[in-house]
């Protein structure tokens, strides 16, 4: 079985570096701040992002990335989308010639609109990574008690996708695979900016109806996008598409949801940013999302407006209202 280092001491990376330790037998957490690594080692828990949850004695814990990487064969990054360079660029002299490196960064780089396979390709330019990006509808908290959960790996190495599907897959934890990475990782970034809108249009107090409305619109939005970049439109009905996307946008664990709720209830996002101790990726991504949107000459009119609100203090009613009165048109 392959031995694993998961960089990012957040809610996900704990949750899966967790997974990993008790069906494997072992793994190895990276975690940037040394009081953290030292309270989840002599604690068997994650006081900061996932309280109340014990972690298996088999997971080892350091601050110290040559130690985390000794030995290993496959490497997950569960950092925010916009430090995954960052953290990819100094864990790089750790690696391999030909790493496996997997991604559970869900976003867009604000600096060069890439992707996470994008960026691995730059940074590891000199070297042959073989990527892979885990997406799909799950919740840290319903993962580490072990409530039933489905995601897919997007991987074009059929073999590795393999062997990474065998890795993390467990009787609650099951995984799917795809050759389709850019459509696996579209579909986990743009989901969170439609959660946004989602969360708004709750906040606002519009119903149901609305924002079945917007889940549908969101999805057909993110389609047009990730066919716009070489992605599968098939993919934005699997899980990374479809089901993070109804998650999101439902499910009170989410963040970007709860930055949309708060929204509408007046208050600034500078103020929601500093309340929250874990990263919301919709606000970011929005912005990064809203430039790819120009770039290919893709109508995303639910992007729009979500950038609006957060960038240019709209109204999140009247951006609701500009939606619901769009010259008409066919659904197709």
């Amino acid at each position: 079985m392959m031995q694993t280092a998961v960089f990012g001491g957040g809610s996900w990376g704990t949750t899966l570096a967790d997974l990993l330790a008790r069906k494997n037998g072992s793994a190895k957490l990276w975690v940037r701040e040394r009081e953290l690594a030292s309270l989840i080692r002599s604690e068997r828990r994650n006081p900061w992002y996932l309280p109340g949850a014990e972690l298996s004695k088999n997971l080892e814990v350091s601050e110290d990335l040559a130690e985390v990487t000794k030995n290993v064969d496959s490497f997950l990054f569960v950092v925010p989308s916009q430090f995954y360079g960052g953290v990819l660029r100094t864990v790089r002299e750790h690696l391999p010639k030909k790493p496996l490196i997997i991604s559970a960064s869900k976003g867009i780089t604000l600096d060069t609109l890439q992707t996470m396979s994008e960026v691995t390709q730059d940074v590891l330019a000199g070297l042959k990574p073989v990527f892979a990006m885990l997406s799909g509808p799950s919740f840290a908290k319903e993962v580490c008690l072990g409530l039933p959960t489905a995601v897919t790996l997007g991987c074009k190495d059929k073999s590795a996708a393999r062997k990474v599907q065998e890795l993390f897959s467990t009787d609650t934890f099951r995984v799917y695979t795809s050759t389709d990475v850019r459509g696996v990782e579209l579909g986990g970034a743009l989901k969170n900016i439609i959660a946004i809108a989602a969360g708004i249009s709750d906040g606002l107090g519009f119903g149901a109806n609305a924002r079945a409305a917007l889940i549908t619109r969101g999805l057909a939005e993110m389609s047009r996008l990730g066919v716009a970049m070489g992605a599968q439109a098939q993919t934005f009905m699997g899980l990374s598409g479809m089901g993070d996307l109804v998650l999101t946008c439902t499910g009170d664990l989410s963040r970007n949801r709860q930055v949309g709720l708060k929204l509408a209830q007046g208050h600034k996002l500078l103020d929601i940013l500093g309340q929250m101790k874990m990263v919301a990726e919709g606000v970011k991504t929005t912005e990064s999302v809203h430039a790819l949107g120009r770039r290919h000459e893709v109508v995303m009119p639910i992007t729009e407006q979500v950038f609006q609100v957060l960038y240019e203090d709209k109204d999140p009613a009247l951006a609701v209202r500009e939606l619901m009165q769009r010259k008409l048109k066919s659904e197709q």
